[in-house]
């Protein structure tokens, strides 16, 4: 299994300032909020230097009480502003989450359905909940959090230099231990956090097909082994978890020590210059607290980094998605000239899966035309089929549609052209009609129900007591294995594609349902090309032709009278499935 690829830094850096230009004015907004509130809670420390300095001097009261106002009034300002800075930086955050989510989705949607198997559902899932909830809680929460905090340590350490040069420095020595600390963390926190996310991955995936395969491993007898596999999966998570634990658990206490150091060593040399007259008592004082107070943005800084970090890694997998390669650049594709299907000297191997399953093939198939592709399990026929629909490259040949390679053409007029109907199907939670009306957003009533009662899907439909409005689900109505593939046909008759590749479309339904849904599609689908992978040979009986599949190759080539008056590969498929009197009766 390959995983779905994961994003460079600079690729990640471009991504974050792409969000932050496209929302521009609320980051500048943001920005300057937050440095005036930072500029406000400057001038509290600094008055109360000057309040000793006035008491020290002799000062009245009066001049102790303007003092103390002005302290109160500038933490108000303080207050308000940071309170509409934050309102700033939420609005911005939402903002930008919902530009990511909806740039995850078109990814998600782009990536070819070959690249999403490789990988594994369980990396996708991951990435679209796991991570992008972290994001966006970065982004909404920890980007601002940090920003903010960056703008007040950056004021608070400026106001100590003013106050003196010699006292910013002492304070900037003191902070180096915090500097290499946070330096270790990184070099290894991003790598660590890239492997908790994989883990993370690998054993959603391990779930999922768990849960999909519960009915099969308990026939099977396979309990046991799919168990140990799964506590694989979760001991990989824990050491992984366990990694970027021992990281924040060395840089978290070092960093808490770390504070006081800047204070002790402002306030040993300020005590220094003031007993040889050098500097005023208040100017020490308001040093201090300076750096005292520092420690609340660099606290806010510190105790997000390793959110940061996280969803560092998190951006840079949701990132990653849009460095998966299309089929084609977009500069390379071309418009097919008509429908014909061409496959030439075709091969084809799986990865990781050892040689060719498919050696070799040729074949044409032409516009209105109904191909059945018929052969034992494991001829290489679903791969065929998954070839002819583009959703897989042959490893050297060509397939085309229309003398262009389906490659070079166009997804979406891919999809208007070839559609391509499996066994797995899938029912979206929401309305039966929300169910149609994605291969057919503009589809009305009418159209729907004509749809389903194509594929023998109205009568069930209508007997439901909110027919077209019944919620699917697993908490509301529980669509069965036939009904959801009657569903997945009829999304097919309304998406009108000009060529179907049913690859077991009816497998679910029972023998006289799936009899009455090929035969009620029969109509629907003239004029149309039908490529029909099956077991059920009656579907081949029906059919133009039939490709005979045998080992990866087409080993027969014609009208079902004709294949089984030849007493070849074909003959024998039909009298086993169909039985000798049978055959002979229909040829």
């Amino acid at each position: 299994m390959r995983a779905l690829p994961v994003a460079e830094p600079s690729q990640v850096r471009r991504a974050m300032l792409r969000l932050i230009r496209r929302d521009g004015r609320a980051f500048a907004a943001m920005i300057a909020l937050n440095a005036l509130a930072a500029g406000a809670g400057l001038v509290g420390p600094w008055l109360l230097g000057r309040i000793i300095d006035v008491v020290k001097a002799g000062g009245g009261v009066g001049a102790v009480d303007r003092l103390a106002f002005g302290i109160l009034v500038f933490a108000l300002i303080q207050l308000l502003l940071a309170r509409y800075a934050s309102y700033v930086g939420h609005r911005f955050g939402e903002r930008t989450l919902a530009r990511v989510r909806e740039e995850v989705a078109d990814r998600a949607l782009a990536v070819p359905a070959s690249v999403i198997e490789r990988a594994g559902t369980g990396d996708l899932t991951t990435r679209g909940t796991t991570d992008v909830a972290m994001v966006g809680t970065t982004v909404r929460d920890a980007g601002p959090d940090v920003l903010i905090a960056g703008v007040q340590a950056l004021f608070i350490m400026g106001a100590v230099f003013v106050l003196d040069p010699l006292l910013g420095g002492v304070g900037v020595v003191g902070l180096t231990g915090i500097w290499f600390t946070v330096r270790w963390y990184l070099r290894r926190a991003l790598p660590a956090y890239l492997a908790e996310g994989e883990a993370n991955s690998a054993l959603a995936e391990q779930l999922a097909a768990t849960a999909a395969g519960a009915r099969t491993m308990e026939a099977l007898g396979l309990q046991e082994r799919r168990i140990a596999v799964c506590q694989d999966a979760i001991a990989t998570c824990r050491r992984t978890r366990l990694r970027t634990l021992f990281l924040r658990s060395v840089l978290f206490p070092i960093v808490d020590v770390s504070y006081s150091i800047p204070v002790v060593g402002v306030l040993l040399v300020g005590a220094v210059l003031h007993g040889h007259g050098l500097m005023s008592l208040g100017a020490v004082v308001a040093a201090a607290l300076y750096l005292r107070q520092l420690s609340q943005p660099l606290d806010t800084i510190l105790l997000r980094i390793d959110q940061l970090q996280s969803s560092g890694a998190s951006f840079a997998r949701v990132e990653g998605l849009g460095s998966v390669p299309s089929a084609a650049p977009p500069g390379d594709r071309r418009e097919p000239d008509g429908d014909l299907i061409e496959v030439s000297g075709v091969r084809y191997a799986y990865e990781g899966g050892g040689g060719d399953v498919l050696h070799g093939v040729d074949l044409v198939v032409r516009p209105g035309e109904r191909l059945a592709i018929v052969g034992a399990s494991g001829a290489g026929k679903t791969t065929l089929g998954r070839l002819l629909a583009g959703i897989d490259r042959p490893r050297t040949g060509s397939v085309t549609v229309g003398r262009v390679p389906i490659s070079d053409v166009d997804p979406s007029e891919l999809r208007r052209r070839i559609v391509l109907v499996s066994q797995e199907h899938h029912v979206f939670l929401g309305t039966l009609r929300d169910n149609l009306l994605i291969a057919a957003p503009s589809a009305d009533d009418d159209a729907l129900r004509a749809a389903l009662a194509a594929v023998g899907a109205l009568e069930w439909v209508d007997g439901l007591p909110d027919g077209l409005d019944t919620e699917v689900g697993a908490a509301t109505y529980r669509v069965d294995g036939a009904q959801a593939q009657q569903l997945a046909l009829a999304r097919v008759v309304l998406a009108d594609p000009h060529t179907l590749v049913l690859d077991e479309a009816t497998a679910l339904l029972d023998p006289r349902t799936a009899r009455h849904t090929e035969r009620a599609m029969a109509a629907v689908l003239e004029g149309r090309t039908v490529i029909a992978i099956a077991h059920r040979l009656q579907t081949a009986r029906d059919a133009d032709r039939v490709a005979v599949m045998e080992e990866g190759r087409v080993v027969e080539l014609g009208g079902h009278e004709e294949l089984v008056a030849a007493g070849g590969t074909y003959a024998a498929l039909w009298r086993s499935w169909h039985g000798d009197r049978a055959g002979s009766s229909h040829c």
